[in-house]
């Protein structure tokens, strides 16, 4: 299955020059951990990096940085991991593993924003495959039960 087909695609973005406080607050207001960087480039809404939630607490917060001179590009993860939308859901976990994330953001060919995907969101599709899986071995011991009767 393509990762662009369980991806959320309602992405929560902004951009460099946005103040630190502001992406902060829109986190909060769609609840969710991290906000995606993006620039223009010819007619494409490209991801040039991603801020989280944890990046604002170490990097800010915990040193006691005044954030009202704080802007997104100055403590956002610069060329972020992506992967493509066609990648499969094995490679694109692999890839997480490797760089050490919990979340993707997806592209398309040509490298602009589709959509961003979590552990979280890998974690519900896995638990769905695997209740299936289970179901399939109940279903198999409950015809055996019925032939032996």
């Amino acid at each position: 299955m393509p990762i662009g087909d369980i991806c959320n695609r309602d992405v929560v973005v902004v951009r460099r020059k946005e103040n630190i406080i502001e992406a902060a607050r829109l986190m909060r207001s769609y609840h969710v951990g991290d906000v995606v960087v993006v620039e223009d480039m010819n007619g494409n809404v490209m991801p040039v990096g991603i801020l989280t939630d944890r990046d604002i607490v170490v990097e800010l917060i915990a040193k006691e940085v005044p954030l009202d001179s704080v802007f997104v590009e100055d403590i956002m993860t610069l060329n972020p991991v992506t992967a493509r939308s066609d990648s499969g859901v094995w490679d694109t976990i692999q890839c997480m593993r490797t760089y050490g994330i919990r979340r993707i953001i997806v592209t398309d060919e040509r490298g602009a924003l589709i959509g961003i995907l979590s552990i979280d969101d890998l974690l519900d599709l896995l638990a769905g495959e695997l209740t299936d899986v289970i179901r399939i071995v109940n279903a198999e011991q409950k015809r055996e039960r019925e032939l032996r009767q």
